[in-house]
């Protein structure tokens, strides 16, 4: 049975809340109430903070980070390695990388692993955008750091294939990261050892992995 609202206002303010991932209508309302009970300039703040984010910030056309610019400040550093570029599936694992301050190269989000049960694809993720830029010239490396999930293995294999005519070497995250696990749960000395700890994707096959 669902909650009857005594303002429509408050109905429309849980209905949008309850949108977001792992919020219910109860826990909707209850943010919703939390914001009522607050000065009118925090909620203020909250709402023009959330408009601010939605109108200022974009995708790097490069990596596909989030960024306040067309290229974002990874991109565009002097002091990152291009040549290096580690694929993640999010942009939540950008920050999770950066964070082990293990890795100074540049990025490449999927937005993604291919999932066929899920109904995403290959073309739905930006792997195209991937190969293009191998294809200029100027990435020597390429790190497969997906989560070690089913998917995320289809989507590396995937990606493998589509890069084996490049002379691009391609490595993937030492087995520190346990089978099975996503990135955003692991502890940032375990992948920042899985990082530097990195193996030739091409060894996964010979050691049975794959």
């Amino acid at each position: 049975m669902e909650q009857e609202f005594s303002s429509i206002l408050l109905e429309t303010a849980v209905a949008e809340l309850s949108r977001l991932p792992g919020v219910g209508r109860k826990t909707a309302l209850r943010l919703a109430l939390h914001i009522l009970r607050q000065d009118e300039s925090a909620g203020v703040s909250l709402g023009e903070a959330i408009i601010n984010m939605r109108r200022g910030v974009k995708y790097c056309s490069v990596c596909h980070n989030i960024s306040e610019t067309e290229v974002c400040p990874i991109c565009s550093s002097e002091v990152r390695d291009k040549s290096t570029v580690c694929v993640v599936e999010s942009v939540k694992d950008v920050m999770i990388f950066e964070n082990t301050r293990q890795f100074n190269g540049v990025y490449h989000v999927l937005g993604g692993v291919i999932s066929p049960m899920d109904g995403i694809g290959p073309d739905q993720l930006e792997i195209n955008s991937l190969v293009e830029r191998v294809n200029a010239g100027d990435v020597k490396e390429v790190i497969l750091a997906l989560s070690a999930t089913m998917e995320g293995e289809t989507t590396n294999f995937y990606i493998f294939r589509k890069l084996g005519s490049t002379q691009v070497k391609i490595t993937q995250l030492a087995r520190g990261v346990s089978v099975g696990n996503e990135i955003e749960y692991t502890d940032e000395i375990t992948l920042g050892r899985s990082l530097l700890n990195r193996t030739l994707f091409s060894d996964s096959f010979n050691s049975g992995v794959l």
